[in-house]
């Protein structure tokens, strides 16, 4: 896992975009289509502003794919990632398809199902993800479930998780955020090509000293980034401020 630190999460979208955007259009020279998984959040906000003003790409030939979504949440709740999704993005670049998670489904198995089927006909060249205050990749809290080949799966989402949904201001207390969600697996994340962490913010310090420079573990579910060839970090000052200095100078 490489490491880029820059000043503030702006510069830090900036870079990252400019990176995912390179392996987007690579992608799309060497086989004519391409397929990206976009994560939600406010870690992600500059990096796919950043990503939508990128120039030369063919989004009509881009397929995307969500990473994860809360059961049981409206897709006009303004913390479903849906809606964040489909303002932020979706709408604002002719994508060829985006696939959603329908989190409302009476049948959140079946849906897990059907998005498997297909992300494994569309293999990934480009995920944009992020790391949350506990570690966690995706909707996937500790401990992660490190060995399940299944592309998407129901989770529970614990204490640390909800608190933070509610600290960023998305729900107005904890009891309001969903305890359950939808989201794709760690080890189908590691099948993409290339792998963007955009992690500002000095809340995150710990999750991303421990994602980094501790053991691989599924306490520290983004720990598993560690193992894939191509996962470049992009951190601001604040989210570095716990790494060592060996680390920074590697």
């Amino acid at each position: 896992m490489k490491l880029e630190v820059l000043e503030d999460a702006k510069h830090l979208g900036v870079a990252a975009a400019r990176r995912g955007a390179e392996s987007l259009r690579k992608a799309l020279a060497e086989n004519g289509q391409a397929n990206i998984i976009v994560a939600t959040g406010a870690s992600q906000f500059e990096t796919l502003s950043a990503l939508i003003a990128e120039p030369n790409i063919d989004w009509s030939r881009v397929t995307g794919f969500h990473l994860d979504e809360y059961l049981g949440l409206d897709d006009q709740h303004p913390a479903s990632f849906c809606r964040y999704l489909r303002e932020r993005f979706v709408d604002q670049v002719p994508l060829k398809q985006f696939h959603y998670v329908n989190g409302i489904s009476s049948v959140p198995h079946q849906v897990c199902q059907q998005l498997g089927q297909l992300i494994q006909t569309h293999p990934i060249d480009v995920a944009f993800v992020g790391i949350g205050e506990n570690g966690h990749l995706a909707f996937n809290d500790p401990p992660a479930d490190f060995e399940t080949n299944n592309p998407y799966l129901v989770v529970d989402l614990d204490e640390a998780c909800r608190k933070q949904q509610a600290g960023e201001g998305w729900f107005a207390s904890i009891n309001d955020v969903p305890t359950q969600a939808i989201s794709m697996s760690c080890r189908q994340i590691l099948k993409s090509k290339t792998i963007i962490c955009s992690v500002p913010d000095q809340r995150k310090a710990k999750a991303v000293q421990s994602s980094l420079e501790g053991i691989v573990t599924p306490e520290v579910p983004a720990s598993i980034l560690q193992t894939h060839e191509d996962t470049t970090l992009f951190v601001d000052k604040s989210a570095a401020s716990l790494l060592t200095s060996s680390t920074l100078s590697d």
